[in-house]
């Protein structure tokens, strides 16, 4: 079972939902905040992108799960079931969002079903590294 599991109407008003959700998370384990701060950012930019993409009619729902590690680490998925990754020349964003969450997570994998769906995959270090 996941730390966090929610599934959400995929409308801009509960990407904040989420973030508040990642930071509550954050509170309840004493996690560090600097590191939350870029785990909701990153995920911020993943339930955009699938406000603003997943779904033509605009119809759909937004699943993000997360799971803190034995090892120092917080696994997040970001899902929804909409129209997969297509190119979509009337985008209203930059297309920043991806090499975003690149620069902020340990680990980034993008997956989905041919045509329908996708899932972001992004794994964070929750603490600095001990030096022995």
């Amino acid at each position: 079972m996941p730390d966090l599991q929610l599934t959400l109407p995929a409308r801009a008003e509960n990407v904040a939902v989420v973030r508040h959700a990642l930071g509550g998370l954050g509170d309840a384990l004493d996690l560090d905040p600097e590191a939350i701060s870029d785990v909701k950012l990153a995920v911020t930019e993943a339930c955009t992108n699938v406000v603003l993409h997943a779904y033509t009619d605009g119809e759909g729902d937004l699943e993000v799960t997360a799971d803190v590690t034995g090892d120092g680490s917080i696994a997040i998925a970001v899902r929804d079931a909409g129209r997969g990754m297509v190119p979509r020349p009337d985008s209203p964003g930059l297309g920043l969002g991806l090499p975003l969450i690149a620069s902020l997570a340990e680990q980034l994998e993008v997956g989905g079903d041919t045509g329908a769906a996708t899932e972001v995959r992004m794994v964070f270090r929750l603490a600095a590294e001990s030096a022995t």
